[in-house]
């Protein structure tokens, strides 16, 4: 969420012109579903049950796209709801997924020695480190950030790209140090991308006027639908693996790009 409403205007916010208390708590009703997600993955991870855990990985991404838009429908932007909102997405996208991927490969892997007990925890824990320096960065640095792209990696799609392909593989006999291993590392990736300087595209320069994009018309709806359905449709965790994983891979092919652009203009000069 953004900065306080009222630190916005030059005039004061009348009485007359306040929204009511309860307005003020749609945002933050929004934002606990973000935290129900994220608590509700953990739970469903303990219990054995790993595509429960990645649907509600995905939920919780749904209520976290919507409470900010909510607020600022609503004119009811603040400091609590910034902060609250900060909190809830460490536990929907940063221990949630540290947790799922734990619990779902850490007695598998520990069966092939000690060494990779470890590596599999301290895998889960970088992690969750990782999330939290993310969201505190990106905190701090609001205010002079270029808001057309984000600096590393969203939790959110780091979040669905380590609980979707926890979810694939969870639906498959996993019965090789290899396959664990890939696992494990790809919340190392997510991790690293997340506190990289890594630019990705925010969608935020799409529109001007507050009104949803057309993409996210899209993209919202079906991981909803997909998320629902996931019981009737294998294909599901496989698309939503595809659509997260091609964007977090998108920052490093930017870089990359700007590199080769960069060097090629200065070998034209």
């Amino acid at each position: 969420m953004a900065t306080d409403y009222q630190s916005d205007h030059t005039e004061p916010v009348t009485e007359e012109a306040q929204p009511s208390r309860g307005v003020y708590w749609l945002p933050n009703l929004f934002t606990t579903g973000t935290l129900f997600g994220g608590f509700y993955a953990i739970v469903a991870a303990i219990d054995g049950n790993f595509s429960r855990a990645g649907i509600a990985v995905f939920v919780a991404m749904l209520f976290d796209g919507l409470d900010g838009r909510i607020a600022r429908w609503t004119k009811t932007q603040s400091e609590f709801g910034k902060e609250y909102d900060s909190l809830c997405d460490m536990v929907a996208f940063g221990l949630a997924p540290a947790i799922v991927v734990y619990q779902w490969g850490i007695e598998r892997i520990a069966d092939y020695g000690q060494f990779w007990y470890r590596f599999g925890w301290l895998a889960a824990f970088f992690y969750a480190v990782a999330a939290g320096l993310r969201l505190a960065r990106f905190n701090s640095r609001a205010a002079i950030a270029d808001k057309r792209y984000f600096e590393g990696l969203p939790s959110p799609s780091a979040a669905a790209t380590v609980a979707g392909f926890i979810w694939l593989v969870s639906e498959v006999e996993v019965d090789s140090l290899a396959r664990l291993v890939l696992a494990f590392m790809v919340s190392i990736v997510a991790g690293a991308l997340m506190v990289s300087k890594f630019p990705y595209w925010s969608g935020k320069d799409l529109n001007l006027r507050g009104r949803i994009p057309w993409i996210y018309a899209l993209i919202i709806p079906l991981i909803y639908v997909l998320a629902s359905l996931a019981p009737q449709l294998s294909v599901a965790p496989q698309l939503l693996l595809l659509l997260f994983g091609s964007y977090a891979l998108s920052g490093p092919l930017i870089w990359l790009w700007r590199r080769a652009g960069k060097k090629r203009r200065a070998a034209e000069t």
